[in-house]
């Protein structure tokens, strides 16, 4: 009897869950005519249509229902049953997922740390990026920028980092401080994303009224953080991710007056997850150690 084509049932359950030929193929890194070639292969093997392709968009024939209904509960049962595995291996990494700003600018150039401390614990850093949802299946710890509200909610464990507190500075060739309100506003103001930053900034310095010179605004806080070591002008950059520039004369703070947004850093993990807990509370002990170490510097 001919061996069932499993890499044309994949192919067919790829369709399913996407919902189109060219999403499936983007989904498994092939080409589109690859994943129609396997799913004719498929039809073929039972000997009837799984799909009525007159519309836009591919259709279930009733026969095809079926099949796909089996083969969703099959393939997440191999799923679940091979990460539980990899969890369970001793070789298995510890996944710790950074928004960019928190990686770039505290995690990575403290990390080589937590190696020498815990040589026995491998770790995986990937992106956590913003407003996107984390897959804590995956991920066994993650830095993240929200507020608290959003944080608190659901099955997420979540401690408090560092604040937001947003501080101005710039590159010690443009000025070293203190500076005026008055004066900032003359300045070349950087933004992230937009000027709401700096409207707070000034209200906060009781400038009520001020027309923001047009500075170039930037989409994440690395871009912005960039820009202002570059000397272009004077970013409102939370304190906590510019501390180490502050202190190597990189950047200099211009003004006392600070910005408090509702968001916060926080390390999070999920309350269901069970993996790997002795290198989490090894991770977690360990960053918040450092945390301390860097706001006593």
């Amino acid at each position: 009897m001919a061996q069932v084509p499993l890499n044309a049932l994949r192919a067919f359950d790829a369709v399913v869950r996407a919902g189109t030929f060219k999403a499936a193929a983007d989904a498994l890194f092939v080409t589109q005519s690859a994943v129609s070639h396997q799913v004719r292969h498929l039809e073929d093997w039972l000997g009837r249509p799984l799909f009525d392709r007159s519309g836009p968009r591919p259709r279930l024939l009733p026969e095809g229902e079926e099949l796909a209904r089996t083969l969703a509960l099959s393939f997440d049962g191999i799923e679940a049953a091979c990460q539980r595995l990899r969890r369970e291996s001793g070789e298995s990494r510890l996944v710790i997922a950074a928004i960019p700003s928190v990686a770039l600018c505290w995690l990575i150039p403290r990390l080589a740390g937590f190696r020498a401390d815990h040589p026995e614990v491998a770790t995986r850093i990937v992106y956590a990026y913003h407003r996107q949802e984390i897959d804590f299946s995956d991920v066994d710890l993650a830095f993240i920028y929200a507020p608290q509200s959003t944080v608190a909610e659901g099955h997420l464990e979540a401690e408090l980092f560092f604040p937001g507190t947003s501080i101005a500075v710039c590159s010690p060739k443009l000025a070293t401080g203190p500076v005026e309100p008055e004066a900032m506003a003359r300045m070349t103001l950087l933004h992230d994303s937009d000027g709401a930053g700096w409207l707070d900034w000034f209200r906060q310095a009781g400038v009520e009224r001020v027309d923001l010179p047009d500075g170039p605004a930037f989409q994440d806080f690395n871009l912005l953080r960039a820009a202002a070591l570059a000397g272009q002008g004077v970013a409102l950059c939370p304190h906590a991710m510019i501390r180490d520039d502050l202190l190597a004369g990189r950047l200099s703070q211009l003004s006392r007056i600070k910005v408090e947004p509702a968001s916060g850093y926080y390390l999070v993990r999920s309350s269901a997850s069970g993996r790997r807990n002795a290198a989490v509370r090894a991770f977690r002990d360990w960053a918040f150690a450092e945390r301390e170490k860097s706001q006593d510097a």
